[in-house]
């Protein structure tokens, strides 16, 4: 079939006979006719095809690999490497450094003051957060604060 579709996809939101899956690269929806057993927050590399004939659902043809997301505010401050580098920063810019492994760590330097609500940001923007996550192939994101420095890691 030409109209399949390989990729990485976050599921967004499910129900006994059907979910809904957000292609992590490219952000399009498919709704999914039935429900393969998936849960929300759920990555998977999947592919999926159109329903005939009407072709306004999917269904999954393959799911390649499954794995759960988390998102959670750690009590942990940044470490002093993430420290360092939000030190380099101008206030209000992000840095991206890879992990040794598998992950990237994002490193923002918000004004001393916003710093709670920036991190309240990128907790509150789950589906972006765990999208990012499921595009870097992590299960988990952990987001650590203190005043000036927010850092969000991704880690498998």
């Amino acid at each position: 079939m030409t109209d399949e579709k390989e990729g990485t996809f976050l599921v967004t939101h499910v129900e006994a006979d059907s979910a809904v899956l957000k292609d992590a690269h490219d952000g399009q929806v498919h709704t999914l006719s039935s429900n393969p057993g998936l849960a929300v927050d759920d990555a998977v590399e999947a592919t999926v095809a159109p329903d005939p004939p009407m072709e306004v659902t999917y269904r999954v043809i393959e799911v390649a690999e499954r794995r759960s997301l988390s998102l959670e505010r750690s009590e942990e401050p940044p470490t002093v490497h993430e420290r360092e580098l939000a030190a380099d920063l101008p206030t209000g810019e992000l840095t991206r450094e890879p992990r040794a492994g598998v992950g990237e760590i994002h490193v923002l330097s918000p004004p001393e003051d916003a710093t709670e609500e920036a991190a309240e940001d990128v907790l509150e923007d789950r589906e972006g957060t765990l999208s990012r996550a499921a595009r870097l192939g992590v299960n988990r994101v952990e987001v650590r604060a203190e005043p000036g420095v927010l850092s969000v890691r991704y880690l498998p």
